[in-house]
Order: C-alpha cells, then structure tokens, then sequence
C-alpha cells in the first residue's frame, strides 16, 4: 500500500530553554546560532531537503523572535540591495517563509513535548507528519529527516530516529527495546 507524502512537520519550541539559560532569559533557544545559522534554520533547511511544505510551530509566551525571523524584512533588503550585498540578500531568502506555509499554535502552559505536538492536531488533521526538535542537530550525509520519510515512504507506521549510547549514559535517554533489525531501520517492541 503506498503511504501517504509527508508534507507536514511540527516544531515544538514552547520550552523555556533552561538548558541553555542565562542567555534564553532574553532569546528562544531555537534562535541561537550554531556557527553562522540559528538552530531553528538547521531544522528548517532539513525539513525542505525532506519535502516538508507546511510548517507548524507550537510557541509560547516571548517566541515573537522566532515569528520575525521568518518574516520578510523590507527595509533590511532594501539596504542590502542599495548596498549592492546580493549574496546576503540570497541568504536572508531562505529565512523568508511563503504566506500560508507557516503556522503558529501556542501552548499556554508548559505540559511537555507530547502535548505541544497535541496542541497541532487540528492542522495536522489525519496526515502523516514530522516532528523537528530544533535543539537536536543531527549531522549526516543524507539528512535523517530526509531518511526517515524515505523509510516511511517504504514501510508506513510511525517512527523515532534513534542513535546507540553507552549503556553507562542510557539513563539520560529513552531506551529502545528493538525486534527486528533490518540495518538502518529497527522495529521498536517497546520504549522506555
């Protein structure tokens, strides 16, 4: 049975980032730069290269940063372009989002990931989709998104990508009991 495309993607970044605090007292997390990008970028470019084509962010109170990131900004081309800076101006597109693409869904209470992804449910409706976390940044040849709908596209059901650890850290994760091992792709017979 052929699946249905992935075209969706949830981005829970409602958290308050105390990981990364004092410096998300002021600014999200997912605006960050991680070299000369901000985390919600590395999400965003692994989404496209994967198909992604509606973008659904679950926010909180203080994200408007994030909000304006996407957004155009006039005035800042307009001086690029009298500046003659057209390879920034090329840069400063792949912040910009097409009207309709993008969504914002606020979670009013901080409840945790699954309830920021429950909080999407109306404009996910009954598709298959994605959930990007914008402070997991995954370096690969073939993006792991791009990887992952690929699998779906083959074999359906719902799936979590997964990295070994050290048994001496798995408390720091969740833990996979695997079944079948099919090299890249595992089936999960449980999740702690």
């Amino acid at each position: 049975m052929k699946q249905k495309k992935v075209l969706k993607a949830v981005f829970p970044v409602a958290g308050l980032g105390t990981r990364f605090l004092p410096a998300t007292k002021s600014i999200p997390k997912e605006i960050m730069t991680l070299v000369d990008r901000p985390l919600i970028q590395y999400a965003i470019d692994e989404a496209r290269a994967a198909g992604i084509k509606e973008f659904i962010f679950v926010t909180s109170r203080g994200k408007s940063a994030l909000e304006d990131y996407f957004d155009v900004a006039p005035e800042l081309e307009s001086a690029l372009r009298k500046a003659g800076k057209e390879q920034l101006l090329e840069v400063l597109k792949d912040t910009n989002m097409d009207s309709g693409a993008i969504a914002y869904i606020r979670q009013n209470r901080p409840q945790g990931l699954g309830h920021a992804v429950w909080c999407a449910r109306r404009l996910i409706g009954n598709e298959p989709f994605a959930v990007l976390l914008p402070d997991d940044v995954i370096a690969a040849e073939k993006p792991c998104l791009q990887q992952m709908v690929e699998a779906y596209a083959e074999t359906g059901g719902n799936m979590v990508a997964a990295m070994e650890v050290a048994p001496e850290k798995a408390s720091s994760y969740g833990v996979l009991d695997i079944g079948n091992d099919m090299g890249s792709i595992v089936e999960a017979k449980g999740m702690v």
